[in-house]
């Protein structure tokens, strides 16, 4: 993980270099389009309230939980004792990306999503209920996290969304067996840069050509920039969009060339 300083000083540059985020000077028409209807929507959104209320509930709360940490084997490397009301602090994404992949769900209306990384499940609700005819199959490696999440969603009254508990290398293949295909994922687990690739090599296998992908926290580190590199030289990625945080990813074969996009968000 690069350290504060160097966050900030990516960002910076981010917010300097990046292309106008009301749309000017963007000459691809489904970016122009991503960017007034998604990026740009101000509209309230209805779960918001409560799910917030959530987070809120979850910044609170005191108590330690043993957390199961897995490595890039197949193996539990340590298991550790957290706050409930840390993990929430460092964990869960943000209110504005929270809320920017739930309109994103509204938008495309994707079916069949796959969430990679539970956590305490508050983007989860907010990915299930932007598209209540979705089918959310998430996955979370710690059981106590994921017990967390579970009643999150009932007291949410989430319904759409089925909790694979275990480590992913296990979890994730079972699942995608028993799937035809999939329209959506958001990739936000294990942060290092041979389990991203690997999961987006296994998520294309299930892709069809309108299937995308958010990949979370692009620049967190050396190893997930080189990922990210790599994901969009990939031969059946045709758009990008990077909002620094966030990068988007769509297959679209109809896009007769390559478009990298650096949106500020």
């Amino acid at each position: 993980m690069y350290s504060t300083f160097t966050i900030i000083k990516k960002y910076l540059q981010y917010q300097l270099t990046s292309l106008n985020g009301k749309g000017h000077g963007i000459h691809s028409p489904f970016v122009f389009d991503f960017v007034k209807k998604v990026l740009n929507n101000r509209k309230t959104i209805e779960c918001a309230k409560e799910i917030e209320s959530r987070r809120q509930f979850l910044l609170k709360r005191k108590e330690i939980i043993e957390v199961e940490d897995f490595g890039a084997g197949s193996s539990i490397i340590k298991k550790n004792k957290r706050s409930i009301h840390r993990i929430a602090a460092t964990s869960l994404k943000p209110k504005k990306y929270a809320q920017i992949i739930h309109r994103i769900v509204a938008y495309y209306k994707p079916i069949h999503i796959i969430e990679i990384g539970t956590s305490f499940g508050i983007t989860t609700s907010y990915i299930a209920k932007a598209n209540p005819l979705g089918k959310v199959n998430t996955f979370e490696g710690s059981a106590s996290i994921a017990n967390i999440a579970k009643t999150n969603f009932s007291k949410l009254q989430v319904n759409n969304v089925t909790l694979h508990q275990g480590e992913f290398s296990r979890t994730l293949p079972d699942v995608l067996n028993e799937l035809e295909g999939i329209d959506f994922a958001f990739i936000d687990g294990n942060h290092q840069k041979n389990s991203t690739l690997q999961y987006f090599e296994l998520l294309l296998l299930k892709s069809s050509n309108n299937t995308f992908f958010i990949f979370d926290d692009i620049h967190w580190s050396a190893g997930m920039e080189s990922a990210w590199s790599e994901i969009k030289k990939h031969p059946q990625v045709q758009l990008t969009i990077d909002l620094f945080f966030i990068g988007l990813v769509f297959l679209k074969k109809e896009l007769k060339e390559e478009q990298h996009f650096t949106i500020r968000f």
